[in-house]
């Protein structure tokens, strides 16, 4: 059953943009390691909020992501940009368009 992953974070001011760009730079190698969708938007008028809607094949397949060296990396860039905001919500997919 595929594994859907919702989170927002919040930048400091003025970062919004640094951060939507470092988490979309590694979207090639997502599809190789089992992800189906990976949205990334922001909510206008919340200029320091970030969103990120995942679907994966499996929940093992969302956390073996964690460990390619190129996410490391990205969250080791992304992290200093950030407050420590965050919040997250699993769930387990069970259709949709394009699922």
């Amino acid at each position: 059953m595929p594994y859907g992953f919702v989170n927002s974070m919040r930048t400091r001011p003025g970062h919004r943009d640094d951060v939507v760009a470092i988490l979309l730079e590694g979207v090639d190698g997502l599809r190789a390691a089992g992800c189906r969708l990976y949205a990334v938007g922001v909510v206008e008028d919340d200029p320091d909020l970030v969103r990120v809607s995942e679907i994966w094949e499996s929940k093992e397949h969302h956390d073996r992501s964690l460990d390619l060296p190129e996410t490391k990396a990205a969250i080791a860039r992304a992290m200093p940009l950030l407050t420590g905001e965050f919040a997250s919500q699993e769930m387990t997919v069970l259709g949709g368009l394009g699922v």
